[in-house]
């Protein structure tokens, strides 16, 4: 199984989605004056994307997370096709995304890991929101590190200023 609920108890780990997390975004501002700035902050489901080792031996204090969408949700608002989600997206093959697939017991979706909006969120609203009971679901191992990997591949790439010439 892909998923599993953790005790509310746990520490927080890799892998770990949690409802309602507050995210910040930057709205408004001047271009000319950066001394007033309009912030906007939505509730959202996100993923755990900080390594497991430096949580447990609490060498950071903000943690990477990304944003949880769901991909019916997606496609309804004309974003995406079924056909993106059943084929590139499941498949690995869009730059940034990560397919999760549905648990009707924990009452996930199918989802989209949006690994372009990285956000960090400092540890302890995290655990409190874990020990309010907003702690979906725990990616279990292989899949946490697959994701893992999909996190650092999507930062690592290296893009070229032009392709290589032919004959």
């Amino acid at each position: 199984m892909i998923y599993r609920r953790p005790p509310q108890e746990d520490a927080l780990d890799q892998g770990d989605i949690i409802e309602g997390c507050p995210l910040l975004y930057l709205g408004r501002f001047n271009p000319d004056d950066f001394t007033s700035l309009d912030t906007e902050h939505a509730l959202q489901r996100v993923v755990v994307l900080s390594q497991t080792c430096d949580l447990a031996q609490g060498k950071i204090r903000d943690v990477a997370v990304a944003p949880l969408l769901d991909a019916q949700a997606l496609v309804d608002q004309g974003l995406l096709k079924p056909t993106d989600i059943r084929g590139p997206i499941r498949g690995g093959r869009v730059w940034g995304w990560y397919f999760l697939p549905k648990s009707e017991e924990l009452g996930l979706p199918e989802s989209i890991v949006d690994l372009r909006q990285l956000h960090t969120v400092r540890l302890d609203l995290l655990t409190a929101l874990c020990r309010r009971g907003q702690r979906r679901a725990r990616i279990q191992p292989l899949y946490r590190e697959h994701l893992a990997k999909h996190f650092a591949d999507t930062y690592s790439r290296i893009g070229l200023p032009e392709p290589y010439p032919t004959d």
